[in-house]
């Protein structure tokens, strides 16, 4: 960190946050202005032009939340923040959509993130890098190599650094806001409008969803982009070229940046990752994986050909104590083998050299289990006895019906959340105390259950420790495994059948190492659950981290929209309450959804294609039924949400994937399919007028923001501010209407 204060450094620091600041006063400023010059007029309503804006904005939506929390790594852990910028400005255009459009301030942005993200000055490369860490310094949150004696000082600093990047991810989508607000208010058919709206926005995710499947780097990302803008502002030669030579030059960045990372890097469907050799000389002796930028796990030859013939890897921890092998001194010889987060197969390889008949591992990401299956030299993927599963593991541990010897949880340590539109990570259901007694009923009688960690600090051990001996019913034997630059080390909780566990302890020289190395600190805290599921956070509450950057974040709001003009008197409340409702919903949508079909990338995009659906439906019930009063929908929100509030997720596990898949979604989305209706039929009566829709775009930003609140009072609680803010808006709809 001392490298903060070196000249080159301070010089990057003053760069972003002047050099953000400046660009941010620059584009708010016509927009301060009744008129401007040199800016491009709406002309008349185009179906192509809605569409083309609709499909847009929510796919540099995704595209910017998944890239700019890959590169710059605090947004893997609060990727929400990036959302609420895309509302803001999102909103704030709609605001705007009399006004002329500024091509500037869709083009500019992406240009300064670009620089910012990519270009290659080792200063600027160095500030980007430690910005997560100065962030994260707060003791109240687990965040990988986090640690700092002057956390205050280091989060103002990344403060000032992450408020212009916020206001410029805002100010991108003014432009588009703007299109879609007025083509929406002149359209001829407002409700058909609407709908073709949010098909299009369908389209985007969809095409999205394409990409992160293939696995694409964000050159392709940004390409697909181009040509969506440049077609969007192709009416007038000089927003055609000024589109047009931001996308290159944002291109060139891309196709030039990243020669800092350590090996070639890939996308996944959920991650930046970086893979690199170890060499020992000129001899290749493993890989190392990274992602987003931190170090995330090895492939290592353990083999008893390689390990003889390389004994200098082995002199300080000997193979038979290499944390792979570890958890096998106290299940040995098992028949079947459950382990979650297989990763490069390192663990599958382990469980074969240690006589298991059978192996089903289960990782969430397919290019890991590639990179496994391509690299790692004892081929355990290429056994017949290895079942290799690409799912959830709690997805895997709630709908199997096999039974396991040994059940270990590996690498599942996450690096980053999966949705969007939540704070919840890819891990967090993995490590509750359901998911932990799910994976107990899939225990043989004599089975053993084993969980390893890397673990940084002491309420992290509690937690965990706590939650293997609350679910299993017995104080879990610890051991702490070494590590070196060949081991990879971790903490190990055993529990399960004593009888199969014992024999492990007659040997003298194994029970002295678990007693000589299980003396860690461990501070006992609240364990996780499915309603609280937040592994990484110590204690409920908002972490300062969390709060500070959350106060801030609504400080440049309404700083902004002071700027262009929009006060409290001009925000129609009941939209906004809407739209901070809705946003509550889907984000407890989608974290529910993740205990019936897990974390993955796949259940994202259905359950958001679902909702939107749902709102295609709900527009045409208000067309077909025109006298449908707006008051039997609110009726609907709340007893749909009671209903959600008092019926158990686990009435719908049936063994039925297509049974648990349409009751269990019709279920938990059916507050959205009447929060659409209200929504149709109130936007209809408003005249679809842009200030409504942009109302009520900034109260999903407010929602956004309060679905943080969850880190306090736990997920279900989100549903009963949903249903108190559709209370709120029903009551301003009567008091208007008086």
């Amino acid at each position: 960190m001392n490298e903060l204060a070196s000249p080159p450094v301070l010089a990057a620091f003053v760069l972003v946050v002047a050099g953000g600041a400046a660009l941010t006063i620059a584009l708010l400023k016509p927009y301060a202005a009744s008129r401007s010059n040199g800016q491009v007029d709406l002309g008349v309503f185009s179906w192509r032009q809605l569409i083309l804006a609709s499909t847009l904005g929510l796919y540099l939506e995704l595209l910017l939340i998944r890239w700019i929390s890959s590169e710059i790594r605090i947004f893997a852990y609060f990727k929400n923040f990036v959302l609420i910028a895309c509302f803001l400005g999102f909103g704030l255009g709609c605001y705007l959509g009399r006004r002329a459009v500024s091509v500037l301030a869709f083009a500019a942005p992406l240009v300064f993130l670009a620089f910012v993200v990519e270009f290659p000055w080792p200063p600027l490369r160095y500030l980007v890098r430690v910005l997560p860490l100065l962030l994260g310094a707060t003791s109240e949150m687990q965040i990988w190599g986090v640690s700092s004696a002057q956390p205050v000082i280091d989060l103002v600093l990344a403060a000032i650094v992450t408020l212009p990047l916020f206001a410029l991810l805002a100010i991108t989508f003014i432009p588009i806001g703007q299109l879609v607000g007025r083509y929406l208010e002149i359209a001829p058919r407002g409700i058909a409008a609407y709908s073709v709206n949010v098909l299009a926005s369908l389209a985007g995710i969809a095409l999205y969803s394409a990409v992160a499947f293939l696995s694409q780097p964000p050159i392709v990302w940004f390409a697909l982009a181009a040509l969506l803008a440049i077609a969007l502002f192709w009416s007038m030669l000089r927003s055609r070229v000024i589109v047009t030579a931001s996308m290159v030059f944002c291109l060139l960045l891309l196709a030039t940046g990243g020669r800092d990372a350590p090996g070639p890097t890939f996308w996944s469907p959920y991650q930046k990752l970086t893979i690199a050799p170890m060499r020992l000389g000129k001899e290749i002796v493993g890989y190392q994986l990274w992602t987003n930028a931190s170090w995330y796990q090895r492939i290592i030859n353990l083999s008893p050909q390689f390990v003889q013939s390389h004994p200098q890897l082995f002199r300080q921890v000997p193979v038979e104590l290499n944390a792979f092998n570890l958890a096998y001194r106290f299940a040995p010889h098992p028949r079947s083998v459950l382990i979650l987060g297989a990763g490069m197969g390192s663990d599958a390889a382990a469980a074969l050299r240690n006589g298991a008949e059978r192996v089903t591992a289960v990782d969430i990401d397919p290019l890991i289990v590639d990179f496994g299956r391509e690299l790692h030299p004892e081929h355990p993927y290429s056994s017949p006895r290895v079942h290799v599963v690409v799912d959830d593991a709690r997805s895997f541990l709630a709908n199997t019906q096999e039974r396991f010897d040994v059940i270990v949880f590996a690498a599942l340590d996450s690096h980053t959340t999966i949705s969007t539109f939540s704070n919840i990570r890819i891990d967090n259901y993995v490590y509750t105390l359901q998911a932990l007694q799910a994976a107990r009923r899939l225990l043989t009688p004599d089975g053993v259950l084993i969980l390893r960690f890397s673990i940084e600090r002491p309420w992290i051990a509690g937690r965990l420790h706590d939650l293997v001996r609350d679910a299993m019913g017995q104080e879990p034997i610890f051991v702490e495994g070494e590590s070196d630059v060949y081991a990879t080390g971790g903490s190990f909780f055993v529990a399960g059948n004593r009888d199969r566990i014992a024999p492990a302890f007659r040997d003298a020289r194994f029970a002295s190492y678990v007693r000589a190395h299980a003396t860690r600190t461990m501070e006992h805290v609240e364990v996780a659950t499915d309603d609280w599921p937040y592994l990484y956070q110590r204690e409920r509450g908002l972490p300062a981290s969390v709060a500070a950057i959350s106060i801030l974040l609504l400080a440049v709001s309404l700083v902004a929209a002071r700027r262009v003009g929009l006060t409290f008197r001009s925000l129609r409340l009941e939209f906004f309450l809407l739209g901070a409702g809705f946003m509550l919903l889907e984000a407890q949508i989608i974290s529910r959804m993740a205990l019936l079909f897990g974390t993955t990338w796949v259940v994202n995009s259905i359950v958001i294609a679902t909702l939107l659906l749902l709102i295609v439906a709900a527009n045409g019930v208000a067309a077909i039924a025109p006298r449908l009063r707006a008051e039997v929908a609110y009726v609907g929100i709340v007893i749909a949400i009671a209903a959600a509030c008092v019926v158990p997720l686990q009435v719908f596990f049936f063994r039925s994937f297509a049974l648990k898949a349409i009751l269990g979604t019709l279920f938990l989305s059916l507050p959205v399919f009447f929060a659409g209706i209200v929504f149709i039929k109130r936007f209809a009566a408003a005249g679809f007028a842009a200030e409504a829709i942009g109302s009520n775009l900034l109260g999903s930003l407010a929602g956004g923001i309060a679905e943080s609140l969850s880190l306090l009072t736990g997920l279900r609680s989100l549903l009963v501010l949903a249903a108190v803010l559709y209370v709120g808006a029903w009551s301003c709809k009567r008091l208007q209407s008086q």
